[in-house]
């Protein structure tokens, strides 16, 4: 029944001859149990590892539970960047300054993410990048990497200084499509023999790097003392203290090498001395693209002109990257040249792959980057993140959380696959 309440006396309404009519909703009463059960369901709560990568929703979460999990050193040596760090806080900002254009009414009901990359198929846009040291974040480093890589039908670039063989990788992940991340030496013996481990262990794509004629500042991993491995020192005997599953894990396994270097021995400065080698020219590549006879892409482009240059000189793609960062502070933000790269890549040969990495968090990133003219991504730290944060299971739980971005991205843009996206679909609020 519907409640009638008069106005009081002496008022303006008084005077009219209309009452306030409370409806029945909301009258109030004393509830009854019948209406609280169905919203008493509470649930046991969960604390285990497990549960917290289920809660996460975004790479950022698996971010914060990866440094609460991982001892300072190795935390930030991946979370780190060179000098002050511009060039990273800028590359992430790109993305930031992304503003879309969303098309309406398409039908959006089906979202295909897959696309193809280098002459092969890739259920998404995106691969996991080349990384060094990588069971140092997390015991099962490349071998999680690539085998979720594989499960998710997707490419794994291993790194020359990874900790797991060309050929351990292979076993691990044998359905999956493997590429090898190469840095060119003067010593041409031991490159031959990296690439002829890397075709046998049936990789298809071997990818250069030509942004470190010499090893950038990273402050972080100078004033944190970082060496490899992790030194036991009173420092990092306190910190373990913090972080006990990352300690047992890592001294109950194997000890870290560079494991795709079984001939080398020396100190971890005296090899990068030997790889970041200033002397390098185009005769170098010209000699990579004679001696590899499968896919060769050039990692680390940051002008217009050397994507070109690249391109000329035999590379079946490029990798517009400034090495997350890691090199060169205040380098080019890799989406703010894209377009241009794209264009100039695709005028000299339109089957060129233009891929991207550097700065990419989310979905949505993955999306502008295709957008603006990129045919594939990589992820570094984002996987990096989801490693630390559970091993294995993190990183497919950052595959999943991208994946998920991406096809939501989609769907509110009004595309239903990746060839449908341009650059009608974002525009760059700041260049």
């Amino acid at each position: 029944m519907t409640q009638t309440v008069q106005p009081a006396s002496g008022t303006a309404a008084a005077n009219t001859s209309t009452a306030v009519v409370i409806p029945p909703a909301l009258k109030r009463r004393i509830p009854k149990y019948s209406d609280l059960a169905p919203l008493m369901k509470f649930k046991k709560p969960e604390f285990s590892n497990a549960a917290r990568l289920k809660r996460a929703s975004t790479v950022w979460e698996l971010r914060d539970i990866a440094k609460r999990r991982t001892p300072q050193a190795p935390f930030d040596y991946t979370d780190g960047a060179a000098e002050a760090e511009i060039t990273l806080r800028r590359a992430r900002q790109a993305f930031q300054d992304v503003e879309f254009r969303p098309g309406i009414l398409r039908d959006v009901s089906s979202i295909d993410l897959s696309t193809d990359i280098l002459g092969k198929p890739s259920r998404l846009p995106f691969g996991i990048a080349p990384t060094g040291f990588t069971r140092m974040m997390q015991s099962e480093g490349e071998y999680a990497g690539s085998q979720a890589a594989e499960a998710a039908g997707i490419p794994y670039t291993l790194s020359t200084m990874g900790t797991a063989s060309i050929e351990d990788v292979a076993a691990a992940a044998p359905g999956g499509r493997n590429w090898f991340q190469l840095y060119l030496w003067t010593d041409r013996e031991r490159s031959l023999e990296l690439i002829e481990r890397a075709a046998a262990a049936g990789n298809d794509t071997l990818m250069v790097t030509v942004d470190t004629a010499v090893a950038g500042a990273r402050l972080r991993d100078v004033r944190n003392g970082m060496t490899i491995p992790p030194a036991l020192t009173l420092k990092t005997v306190l910190d373990a203290s913090y972080h006990p599953a990352w300690w047992f894990n890592f001294l109950t396994h194997e000890p870290l090498t560079f494991a795709s270097l079984s001939r080398y021995t020396g100190t971890v400065a005296e090899l990068i001395n030997s790889m970041f080698d200033p002397t390098l020219t185009f005769e170098d590549l010209d000699w990579l693209r004679e001696t590899w006879k499968g896919k060769l892409v050039v990692k680390g482009i940051q002008t217009v002109e050397d994507a070109a240059k690249v391109v000329d000189h035999g590379a079946d793609g490029v990798v517009v990257s400034n090495h997350g960062g890691r090199q060169l502070d205040r380098a080019p933000i890799p989406l703010h040249l894209l377009p241009d790269v794209s264009a100039a890549v695709k005028s000299l040969n339109p089957e060129a792959a233009v891929i991207l990495d550097t700065g990419i968090m989310g979905g949505a990133d993955i999306i502008a980057a295709l957008a603006l003219g990129a045919d594939f991504t990589l992820i570094g730290r984002a996987y990096l993140y989801g490693l630390m944060a559970g091993g294995r299971a993190g990183v497919d739980r950052t595959i999943g959380i991208l994946e998920k971005d991406m096809a939501r991205t989609m769907a509110l843009l009004g595309a239903t696959k990746i060839s449908e996206l341009n650059p009608e679909h974002v525009r760059l609020l700041r260049v």
